[in-house]
C-alpha cells in the first residue's frame, strides 16, 4: 500500500518544492505543494506538473489526489 511518505517522495523526485506536505489513507491523498515552478501558471497547469512528476503512479498506485498548489509568495501570504 502506498503511504503519504511515498507520495511525498514521488512528487519531490520530479518537482522542485519549497514545501511539500502529504496526508492520506493509502488510496486517497491530500497534498500541499509549494513550488517556484508554479509562478505564472494557471491551476490546471500546476496540477499537470504534479501529475507529470507522479507519472504512471497516478493511475496505478494512487486512487485520488487532492492538491493545493501555491507559489512561494502565495504560501507566504496564506500564512500571514
Amino acid at each position: 500500500m502506498v503511504t503519504p511518505d511515498d507520495v511525498r517522495r514521488y512528487i519531490a523526485e520530479g518537482l522542485a518544492c519549497d514545501t511539500l506536505q502529504v496526508q492520506g489513507d493509502g488510496r486517497h491523498f491530500e497534498a500541499l505543494i509549494v513550488s517556484p515552478l508554479f509562478e505564472g501558471k494557471r491551476l490546471v497547469q500546476r496540477h499537470q506538473l504534479v501529475y507529470q512528476a507522479l507519472g504512471d503512479r497516478m493511475r496505478e498506485e494512487i486512487h485520488a489526489l487532492s492538491m493545493k498548489t501555491l507559489t512561494p509568495d502565495e504560501y507566504a501570504g496564506s500564512k500571514a
